[in-house]
């Protein structure tokens, strides 16, 4: 393993805005850290805010802003990046983020909705960067999935709807594209230490208090321990793991 594992790659990584969460900017400032160029997209425009940090460092880094369920807004984003640095080697598809209610309780829209953030921006970002890992011969794929789908966590079955067809599409992506030294993985997180799980902690002290206390090791997941396994799977020396749902969860499922 070298000290700069993507010199010369290209990345793209999705949810990497500053109001997503965290774990998006995380990996991308990981991946830069480590050599790479770093396409940042978000629906949010404060993405922008992203790059600019990225490129305070010393890094190479674009911003692109959208929605990432809409297959136009997806194609302008790839091609954004091959005009920009001519390939995108890596895509981390980290957008999501569900409507958590009781099932009975979901509606058409924040179904749709869950589904729009978490499949549908998957399976377009897959559709329009993989013709170019193709070409290439060369691609890292890594979907940010959820742990929900092995605990049966309460409220989640919407989520898990749309996450469960995350692993779907990366089981056939993978033998699909498995001859072009393509890899596809999904990292699934249990509960993480993201600015809106310590607001929660301030706000709902006994609920934040309930998710921790299903994980062995009694706390939540660093962002940065997410972003170490991600960049792992990311990397060149990862090539012999593909169509793997990967959890990093404390503990709090087991085989």
């Amino acid at each position: 393993m070298t000290l700069r594992p993507f010199e010369q790659r290209v990345a793209i990584v999705t949810g990497a805005g500053k109001g997503t969460g965290g774990i998006g900017r995380t990996i991308a400032l990981r991946l830069a850290r480590g050599g790479a160029k770093v396409m940042l997209a978000d629906i949010d425009p404060k993405v922008a805010e992203s790059a600019e940090e990225l490129r305070a460092e010393g890094a190479e880094a674009a911003s692109h802003a959208g929605s990432l369920a809409a297959e136009l807004m997806v194609a302008a984003m790839v091609e954004g990046t091959i005009k920009r640095w001519g390939r995108v080697d890596i895509l981390i598809n980290n957008a999501g983020g569900g409507i958590i209610r009781p099932f009975l309780e979901h509606d058409a829209e924040s179904l749709t909705e869950t589904l729009a953030r978490n499949l549908w921006s998957t399976i377009w970002c897959c559709h329009k960067v993989l013709p170019h890992m193709v070409r290439q011969n060369y691609g890292r794929i890594v979907n940010i999935g959820a742990d929900s789908l092995r605990t049966g966590i309460a409220d989640h079955a919407g989520y898990n709807a749309a996450k469960g067809g995350v692993n779907g599409l990366m089981t056939g992506l993978a033998r699909e594209f498995s001859a072009y030294d393509i890899t596809i993985n999904t990292v699934a997180p249990c509960v993480v230490n993201t600015p809106r799980f310590r607001a929660l902690k301030q706000s709902n002290p006994s609920l934040a208090a309930h998710f921790e206390g299903v994980v062995p090791k009694g706390r939540a997941a660093e962002m940065e321990e997410i972003a170490a396994l991600v960049c792992f799977l990311a990397q060149e020396d990862a090539g012999f793991i593909t169509g793997q749902e990967v959890s990093i969860n404390g503990g709090s499922a087991m085989p």
